[in-house]
């Protein structure tokens, strides 16, 4: 079924528009005039590219978190009608406009969960790239979602894979469902390799364009852990229903197994402006001209056992994943700290995962967290990250 010529235009808010999954949503936006339309622009503090942004789509509202960056913002867009608000607490308040009808948070890290519970709260759809937000706060995200009648139509390519799987399945219990991984660019490697590799060994990704933090992760297999909480709370599973597989060519997003051990698979060639435009459409599928996957020149997709002894935080996001409470957030603060000091030379590549082990052990546990919670865990999880790297020489790290 095609949508009528005179359907309305959805107001996009896009939160986190000049990392590279704003940059590819305001891509399909400009492909898609006739559907959707970017009312909201925020920044964190790329103020050159918001302005060029806000220049072309003509946003009602452009946000620059760093506040000391309002000036020349101000000034670039003065002769528009775009509005130019500054701080995160704009952030926080923007998306609860009556006008917006759905919320992009493609923010990085803990800084997306208080605009996204804000956003909740107000009646948003929520596209997801922001795996964060649930992983610290998964049920108190999904709780509110349910009580405000909102969607959570989730952008990473995994979760998105496993939500077209269950479209038509909502009779059909899942039994399990399958997240694969691409194992990054260290695919294969041990441990006396990783000892010595670099910020820019680990940034080449062999098959995504990507921001570093969630590049860095993927490396690790931290991505693949913060996926797994992630989809806890968006599917609604237990931890023996989830399971992750290595596949190399990433070409099937990932999978789900029903009861009667049939199994679907959403493929395709790996473009983040599919999910994307999945998400801003749902649920109708939109045509578009992008390139079409070709089975023949894909003749082996390959499936393997992650390395869970050599990539250890994958098994410390599961053991985070079964204690609960502000666990998984602990793990959270603790890799953003870690993967900001090895992309800075501070910490090895191995040394991150003894990092955030050490803040598992160390930060106060809390079996049901608040709101409050969350933030007094984030920031004492934080300081002690900081303070962990900063201690301990870089070659002790690695042992």
């Amino acid at each position: 079924m095609h949508i009528l010529s005179d359907s309305p235009v959805k107001q996009i808010a896009i939160l986190g528009s000049t990392g590279s999954i704003g940059t590819q949503t305001l891509e399909v936006i400009a492909e898609n005039p006739s559907r959707f339309n970017a009312l909201v622009l925020t920044a964190h503090r790329n103020a050159d590219l918001l302005i060029a942004q806000a220049l072309k789509f003509r946003p009602a509202y452009a946000v620059i978190c760093d506040e000391s960056l309002y000036q020349p913002v101000k000034e670039a867009l003065a002769h528009t009608k775009t509005q130019v608000l500054a701080g995160y607490n704009e952030v926080k308040s923007i998306v609860t406009l009556p006008e917006i009808d759905i919320v992009l948070t493609a923010m990085v890290g803990f800084a997306g969960l208080e605009p996204t519970i804000n956003a909740v709260k107000a009646g948003k759809d929520i596209a997801l790239a922001n795996k964060e937000t649930l992983v610290v706060a998964g049920e108190l995200i999904t709780a509110l979602a349910k009580q405000h009648n909102v969607k959570l139509l989730p952008v990473d390519s995994e979760h998105s894979a496993i939500f077209q799987c269950l479209a038509g399945e909502e009779q059909n219990p899942i039994e399990k469902i399958i997240l694969t991984a691409s194992g990054g660019p260290f695919r294969g490697k041990d441990k006396n390799f990783l000892e010595t590799v670099t910020r820019h060994q680990a940034l080449k990704h062999p098959n995504w364009v990507m921001g570093a933090k969630i590049t860095i992760d993927s490396a690790s297999l931290m991505n693949k852990g913060l996926e797994v909480i992630e989809a806890k709370w968006l599917f609604d599973l237990q931890l023996e229903q989830i399971e992750v597989i290595v596949h190399p060519q990433s070409i099937v997003h990932s999978l789900v197994q029903f009861q009667d051990g049939s199994i679907k698979a959403q493929m395709g060639l790996p473009d983040m402006k599919l999910p994307i435009q999945y998400a801003l459409g749902y649920p109708e599928r939109i045509k578009n001209a992008y390139p079409r996957f070709d089975f023949t020149a894909y003749p082996n997709l390959n499936f393997e056992k992650p390395d869970t002894k050599t990539f250890r935080n994958l098994v410390l996001a599961f053991e985070a994943l079964k204690t609960g409470g502000n666990m998984p957030c602990i793990v959270n603060a603790a890799n953003e700290v870690a993967v900001a000091g090895f992309l800075t030379d501070k910490v090895s590549f191995l040394g991150m995962s003894d990092v955030i082990e050490q803040c598992m052990q160390k930060v106060t546990a809390i079996d049901r967290p608040s709101l409050a919670d969350y933030l007094n865990t984030d920031k004492e999880t934080r300081i002690l990250a900081q303070n962990l790297i900063e201690q301990m020489p870089l070659k002790a790290l690695t042992v």
